[in-house]
């Protein structure tokens, strides 16, 4: 079977849950029908006010780490943030930050890994360092659930270890002083799916109260925090880590959101905006994800992610701008390294085509790619493919260790593939991490063909026939008078949309009226509905003009509904998802 054919797109439309529950709610039926699509069945799931929040107390040993963590604070001893390298890394090592010097404690630094030197989270090569730094306390955010090693040596160097992580654990659990991580075994926080930042949020929140019970802030004439004020670096750090939006980070994510478009921002996420050309009281879920998140994940793959973390930390308006245009021209760099990677996916697509049978399992490798940017290469391949991809990278020009970054597709949880892989071949990896969608491995380069020969074997044993086709779920047609900017405007005001709470997104047959290449390989069109009542602009990223139909030929699409905006005026425009053939 050849990709081409893999490709054909299969419909599928999202069930809707019979139940009159939201009828209450007085909102217009076409909302009550996405709503009940993506399991919403009682109102309550929709009030995104924080006293709906999940309470900190469930979460397993906060109250132990927040006791470890005030007896720092009391004594003045040195804490150091070790965060990760990506947005929600950032995020969260920027909140610690803040938080911290809002309770009075200065003595507090941060240390994010370079990955290419020092690989991922609390390794050995750290300890070092950390004892330059005269740490007394490591809190690790975003990272350390399989940092065994390193939190152990960190203990025999006389530190103390709390993990603050949300990635599943392996069967062996790092010795350190408290972990706090929804996704323990036992753990009975109701959500599973906070980020990384959402985490330290919580422990944040029980280190407060309990400083707030001790009277710490009157004693010490300081004006107790309030969290809720950095919410917006909460939601940003959630959204970019693409975890799920279930009803608890829905909470999360619209009063962030709020608080930026009300202009109560870091001055850092106002200077990201300012340099990027968007409005701030514009901001939704995907300014998030295409506008913020990519400017912060590239210092982080090419440079260094303390850019981000000092833009996030300052108060310096000037300083704010000019870290965010540093940011931007680095993230002009991802964009070029990006289109490289677009060349080599299509060139590697283009090979695999000759192939009579696609692997179920795709493994990539070349001498000349940069660990950092692999990510994106398994990305794109695993689009076109519809297959769980990893691409590889040497760690270095002389490294014999292949750094690997894997992507996957929607019900195959490839991190439980890698846990399944060391279990039955346990000398095959150096270490794994990570989770349902994404993860990261590395291997001796000797050992690449034996990997790629036993993940294609076990993704062949796993994936079912539905999952090898390309399904795409909509949320069915809409009537050409649901075509307007007044349902456009609906619905980006009913969200926040995310991952495992998806964007409304629709199919339907349009006749193209006018096509043309915007940029490279975008295209603009005017789609005509087939009832003939309605033209409207459409765009299509990525998707290059000849791949749809002759003008006045139909094309079935799957778009979603956007608002453009252009010299003050707002109009309905279509982002064109996906050419059904």
């Amino acid at each position: 079977m050849q990709i081409h054919t893999i490709n054909m797109i299969k419909i599928k439309r999202r069930t809707i849950t019979e139940n009159k529950s939201l009828e209450q709610t007085g909102l217009p039926p076409l909302i009550q029908r996405l709503y009940l699509s993506r399991g919403i069945t009682d109102p309550k799931q929709i009030d995104y006010r924080l006293k709906h929040l999940h309470t900190a107390q469930q979460l397993s040993n906060i109250q132990n780490a927040a006791n470890i963590v005030i007896d720092s604070i009391k004594n003045s001893k040195k804490i150091v943030i070790v965060g990760d390298f990506d947005a929600d890394g950032a995020t969260a090592t920027a909140l610690c930050l803040r938080a911290f010097r809002a309770f009075g404690h200065h003595n507090i630094d941060f240390l994010v890994p370079n990955r290419f030197d020092f690989g991922y989270g609390l390794s050995t090569q750290l300890i070092p360092i950390l004892q330059d730094m005269q740490c007394d306390l490591i809190i690790t955010v975003d990272n350390g659930i399989s940092s065994i090693d390193g939190t152990q040596a960190a203990i025999d160097a006389g530190m103390q270890v709390i993990i603050t992580d949300h990635h599943l654990q392996a069967e062996i659990l790092p010795n350190a002083d408290a972990i706090v991580n929804p996704n323990l075994h036992g753990d009975e926080f109701p959500s599973k799916n906070l980020a990384g930042v959402g985490v330290v949020f919580y422990l944040l929140a029980e280190i407060r109260s309990q400083l707030n019970d001790l009277n710490w802030f009157v004693e010490n004439d300081l004006i107790a925090p309030n969290l809720a004020q950095w919410l917006d670096i909460v939601a940003l750090g959630t959204v970019a880590d693409m975890v799920g939006l279930d009803d608890n980070n829905r909470i999360l994510v619209t009063e962030g959101i709020k608080r930026i478009k009300a202009g109560y921002t870091v001055v850092g996420i106002k200077a990201i905006l300012k340099v990027a050309g968007k409005e701030i009281d514009k901001t939704t879920t995907e300014t998030f994800g295409f506008v913020i998140a990519p400017r912060l994940n590239a210092a982080g793959r090419l440079e260094d992610m303390s850019i981000g973390i000092e833009l996030l930390t300052t108060d310096d308006e000037n300083k704010a701008f000019l870290l965010a245009q540093e940011l931007d021209t680095i993230n002009q760099q991802r964009k070029e390294i990006q289109k490289d990677m677009q060349k080599v996916a299509d060139s590697v697509v283009n090979e695999l085509d000759k192939i009579k049978k696609l692997p179920d399992g795709i493994c990539l490798y070349h001498k000349d790619w940069h660990q950092g940017v692999v990510g994106l290469l398994a990305s794109k391949v695993k689009e076109k493919t519809n297959r769980p991809v990893i691409a590889f990278a040497p760690e270095n020009d002389e490294s014999v260790i292949l750094k690997g970054s894997a992507r996957s597709i929607s019900g195959f949880h490839i991190r439980d593939a890698l846990v399944d892989i060391e279990t039955n071949h346990p000398q095959l990896m150096h270490k794994f991490g990570g989770h349902a969608m994404a993860a990261g491995l590395s291997i001796n380069r000797e050992n690449y063909e034996d990997f790629r020969h036993i993940f294609n074997q076990y993704v062949n044993n796993a994936l079912t026939e539905e999952q090898r086709q390309h399904t795409i779920e909509t949320d069915g047609e809409l009537d050409s008078i649901d075509l307007c900017l007044a349902v456009a405007e609906e619905l980006q005001s009913h969200g926040p949309w995310g991952q495992n709470f998806p964007a409304p997104l629709f199919d339907g047959w349009f006749n193209i009226i006018d096509k043309k290449e915007v940029g490279t390989g975008h295209t603009k069109l005017t789609l005509q509905t087939q009832d003939f009542s309605k033209r409207i602009s459409a765009i299509a990223f990525g998707i290059h003009p000849n791949q749809f139909k002759s003008e006045d030929g139909k094309n079935q699409i799957t778009y979603k509904l956007d608002i453009n905006e252009f010299r003050g005026r707002r109009s309905l425009q279509l982002i064109v998802q996906d050419i059904i053939y």
